[in-house]
């Protein structure tokens, strides 16, 4: 079975390389949950459908222009990791900041938690 450590590799990996999509059907449960600050009503959102599509979205209108990610901080079954990105939405240039957190249990991230600087 995966470790944290080989999960947390495996993602950062798959992010570097701009495969978000592909990162959520590797490497999450189907019944993951994400809490994001992006979403407008703030509740968790639950399922790899709907992570999946809820990123969809957000590539449909976001071109990533740069990212960048540091190597992961591990805790047990929890890493964390520094996420920089350049993103051009509606023309125009939008830096982001984000501290990831993910949870992991028998080889899969069953959550995930983004705390963004805007």
């Amino acid at each position: 079975m995966k470790t944290t450590l080989d999960i947390a590799t495996q993602l950062i990996e798959l992010l570097r390389n701009h495969q978000f999509v592909a990162a959520y059907e590797e490497l999450f449960t189907d019944d993951a949950i994400s809490i994001d600050p992006l979403k407008p009503d703030l509740s968790p959102i639950k399922g790899l459908p709907t992570l999946i599509a809820f990123e969809k979205a957000f590539l449909s209108k976001a071109k990533i222009e740069s990212i960048n990610i540091s190597e992961p901080m591990i805790s047990g079954v929890y890493f964390a990791t520094r996420l920089s990105m350049q993103v051009t939405i509606d023309s125009s240039n939008v830096p982001f900041e984000e501290l990831c957190v993910y949870e992991v249990r028998d080889g899969k991230i069953i959550s995930q938690q983004f705390f963004i600087n805007r």
